[in-house]
């Protein structure tokens, strides 16, 4: 009898870094490319819509012209929002005013009475789960327009439409935002942002809306805790991080300026004190996130065009301080930033509120779960992990 090998020994990985947990065919994440169903990010942003890439990561495949035309227009009949979402809604005024709920928190909220008013909540089969992902895409934007209303006092737009019919779904994120239809030039940028953070195989968020899939629960549930795992400083929030870095920056420099030694002596102070510096750095990345000079240099063009955004602020200085902070890290650090560091500067540039950020990127990355979440619930396995316990020896509770 030939003897079989025993099993390896399982081995620790602090954050499971370096572990295969698993396999997808919605994308590969490498040092050289970003790929979704085949197709590179670079490819993507320049060619592609953000419904046309929704499409590629819902459905599987690219888009005739005939599908296209016939998602879209699902997706904008699904825009408004049930009248039980649009209430609770606006009673968050107070909530977001003291600090007990951020926006984040209130798209989770929204998300789960969604998941109690779908007829087909409870269904996981690929059909219901297909429908649902589209409803969920649909109505975040909504939510998040809505929300800014409520923020700003002013009425809501388009409760009953959800937006604009004729309006892309960047543009009519934006729309419903401010009660403003955006440039085309800006409403391009929101479109390119929203396919660069729409998936990034299993990161924190997609892992966990995966893990939740596992159990056979449902696609509200799951994605009610991808957004709360998004919402960490450490995974989405990084984009608002970021930029609230750089206001302390520009506010601690002042009058000092930008190409002084003050921005210098901030960041030496920063490495001294180990303090994490939000929108650099990235656990696959090592070489650069291959999503950042794509934005970047959108942002930068749009702040080079503008003398003033819509929200007041000289949008150029921002990017050229972001220009400097990015030079000291890669020249004292070797570190590159990830896309969320020019996220923050573009949408900054574009007035778009900063809470805001980490909840746009929801309404992207809704496609890339829910894609996710439909590939775990066609192939299932319980995903269960085993521990490495470092407690106290055994003891006895009566001490005999």
């Amino acid at each position: 009898m030939t003897a079989t090998a025993a099993p390896a020994s399982p081995t620790l990985a602090k954050g499971l870094e370096g572990v295969i947990a698993g396999e997808t065919a919605i994308c590969n994440v490498g040092q050289g490319q970003l790929i979704y169903r085949g197709y590179e990010i670079h490819d993507l942003a320049a060619h592609a819509t953000f419904e046309e890439v929704a499409f590629l990561l819902l459905e599987g495949h690219k888009p005739s012209s005939s599908e296209l035309a016939r998602f879209t227009q699902e997706i904008v009949a699904e825009r408004a929002l049930p009248s039980g979402v649009i209430d609770f809604i606006r009673t968050t005024g107070p909530m977001l005013k003291s600090g007990t709920a951020v926006p984040m928190d209130i798209v989770r909220t929204c998300v789960s009475i969604l998941g109690n008013l779908d007829k087909e909540s409870q269904e996981i089969t690929h059909e219901a789960n297909l429908r649902k992902a589209k409803r969920i895409l649909a109505k975040v934007p909504t939510i998040i327009g809505h929300m800014q209303n409520v923020i700003d006092g002013r009425e809501i737009v388009e409760p009953k439409t959800g937006g604009d019919p004729k309006l892309s779904h960047a543009a009519n994120l934006m729309y419903l935002m401010s009660g403003s239809k955006p440039t085309p030039a800006y409403a391009k940028v929101v479109d390119v942002s929203l396919i660069l953070y729409a998936e990034h195989d299993y990161n924190a968020s997609t892992f966990t809306t995966r893990v939740i899939a596992g159990t056979l629960s449902d696609m509200h549930g799951a994605m009610a805790g991808g957004i709360a795992a998004l919402k960490g400083p450490l995974h989405g929030g990084a984009n608002e991080a970021a930029m609230e870095m750089l206001k302390e920056i520009m506010h601690d420099v002042g009058e000092k300026g930008i190409g002084t030694d003050a921005v210098d002596n901030w960041m030496q102070n920063a490495f001294d004190t180990k303090r994490k510096l939000m929108g650099f750095g990235h656990r696959v990345y090592k070489n650069g996130d291959h999503r950042a000079p794509i934005l970047h240099k959108m942002g930068r063009a749009i702040a080079e065009q503008d003398t003033k955004n819509p929200g007041g602020h000289a949008a150029l200085k921002w990017f050229e301080l972001g220009e400097h902070v990015q030079r000291i890290m890669l020249a004292k650090k070797n570190i590159h930033p990830n896309v969320d560091f020019p996220c923050g500067l573009t949408y900054f540039t574009m007035g778009i509120p900063v809470p805001q950020y980490t909840p746009i990127f929801v309404a992207s990355r809704v496609t890339g779960w829910a894609a996710h979440i439909m590939e775990q619930h066609a192939n299932n396995r319980l995903i269960r992990p085993i521990a490495q316990y470092n407690g106290p020896d055994l003891m006895s509770w009566t001490g005999k």
